[in-house]
């Protein structure tokens, strides 16, 4: 009987219990409307507050800075055309790109009202000769890149897909009515081309390619994928590599935009290099006719002759990224007020500095270098992978030390740091990794390869204890 009573003494508590909860968990029946109307607005959905008023201590990014990163007095070892060419781009890069680019990185848009600017350089075709191309040194070309590159590393990366990938094999590879026919509209920007080597499961095995090209009557059938395809997605030209299924080598075509089964979209939630339109594209028996077919591309060795021209490209890159970033940070030093004097004045600040500093010296005397050698014929791959590899890793640090001198504006793509240092990520990895390039060089210095795995399968022992291991066989 004790018990009986006990037990219903709980069950009554419980449900006392559950029935306050249920209580507060009840939507109160107040009216708070008339209450709402008497608190401030609290700018909800309201366009913030544009930079130079929020922060006026700092001038942003869209006022480029001035250069200031030469300090061994660098442009002596330049000619006065490669001088004038350097501040021709300077001086239309940051008129009319560094204004919007922040713009449309942060929506991930390609900026094509700059385009006109950008085919005003005359730059496309790089060392081309004829053909509407402009005809440069190496040297013109790499420093091209490198200012381009200075003010927004996403439009250097659509000149380098368009015009030392595309038109680079066109110009090298293709025949001479492929010339005629495709480089004067891509001289000037008329027709976008883009470049289709990599594929979802061949990056930097990317000879390895499974896209496939059958021989049918007048022309081929392509069939295959290809991934981060800059350009892609309004490329009205695209050079796609894929694997003859008669003689298993890897050749060249030229695919037009629009061609039935041909499909390219868009690569979303990218964290650097925004602006550029990188793609997947799919082929679904795309015809292109023999006149597309480029001749001069019958084995994996023949698309590495164009790869060791863009290689210096892009080892031009990070340079020009670093410099862009050394010159911000140069000027926010400088201007950024606090404890009552300027960020410059701190002992760390400037150490920091002229690290920077010193990194964008040796990586210019390093291209400057290359340049050099592969003018005069005596480039490896092993000199360009290097030079690609390092300054990279050197233009990591420098954007890296330029995001911690920024502080919490660091984070900001206003004062360019932060789409710098974002922008940077991919390009230490596009063209072959960081660490394959320096795999590429170490080959080359040892003579030994060491790139591929040894391919042995996993090999299960037990330990004295009796704990299962994996090893691989060498």
């Amino acid at each position: 009987m004790e018990r009986s009573v006990g037990s219903e003494v709980m069950e009554q508590k419980s449900q006392r219990r559950l029935a306050r909860i249920h209580g507060h968990l009840e939507p109160a029946e107040t009216d708070f409307s008339s209450q709402l109307e008497s608190v401030p607005t609290l700018a909800i959905g309201l366009p913030p507050l544009d930079v130079r008023s929020a922060f006026p201590q700092a001038t942003p990014a869209s006022e480029f800075p001035p250069s200031v990163s030469d300090f061994f007095q660098l442009d002596d070892l330049l000619s006065s055309e490669d001088v004038a060419l350097r501040e021709r781009i300077r001086s239309v890069m940051e008129k009319h790109v560094a204004p919007v680019m922040t713009k449309y990185w942060e929506k991930a848009e390609f900026p094509f009202e700059c385009l006109p600017h950008i085919s005003s350089l005359m730059v496309a075709g790089g060392t081309t000769k004829g053909y509407g191309c402009p005809g440069l040194s190496v040297l013109s070309s790499a420093l091209a890149m490198s200012e381009i590159a200075r003010v927004d590393a996403s439009c250097s990366t659509f000149v380098l897909v368009h015009s030392s990938l595309g038109m680079a094999t066109i110009a090298m590879l293709g025949s001479e009515a492929q010339k005629h026919k495709y480089l004067p509209g891509l001289a000037r920007f008329d027709l976008v081309g883009c470049w289709a080597l990599t594929e979802p499961g061949y990056g930097s095995d990317a000879s390895s390619l499974n896209t496939t090209a059958k021989k049918v009557e007048g022309g081929w059938l392509l069939n295959g994928q290809k991934r981060w395809i800059g350009n892609a997605t309004f490329a009205d030209i695209a050079v796609v590599f894929a694997r003859n299924t008669q003689t298993n080598q890897i050749n060249g075509f030229i695919v037009k935009k629009g061609s039935p089964g041909y499909r390219a979209t868009k690569i979303e939630n990218k964290i650097g290099l925004r602006m550029v339109q990188n793609g997947d594209i799919t082929m679904n028996d795309v015809f292109v006719p023999d006149e597309d077919r480029l001749p001069g591309i019958n084995s994996f060795k023949d698309t590495s002759k164009v790869l060791a021209v863009s290689r210096i490209m892009v080892a031009w890159q990070p340079i020009g990224i670093a410099m862009g970033v050394y010159d911000m940070c140069h000027r926010y030093l400088l201007e950024r007020k606090q404890f009552g004097a300027p960020l410059a004045a701190l002992q760390i600040n400037q150490e920091k500095l002229v690290r920077m500093l010193g990194n964008i010296q040796a990586m210019f005397l390093l291209g400057w270098r290359l340049c050099k050698i592969y003018e005069a014929g005596k480039m490896t791959p092993g000199q360009a992978s290097l030079c690609k590899s390092w300054n990279t890793k050197r233009a990591r640090e420098t954007v890296a030390l330029g995001r911690e001198l920024l502080g919490g504006n660091g984070i900001l793509a206003d004062f360019l740091v932060a789409k710098a240092f974002c922008d940077l990520e991919p390009i230490y990895t596009y063209e072959g990794t960081y660490e394959i390039n320096a795999l590429v060089t170490g080959r080359e210095i040892t003579g030994i390869a060491s790139i591929k795995p040894s391919g042995g399968k996993p090999k299960t022992l037990s330990t004295s204890e009796g704990v299962v291991r994996n090893t691989t066989k060498n």
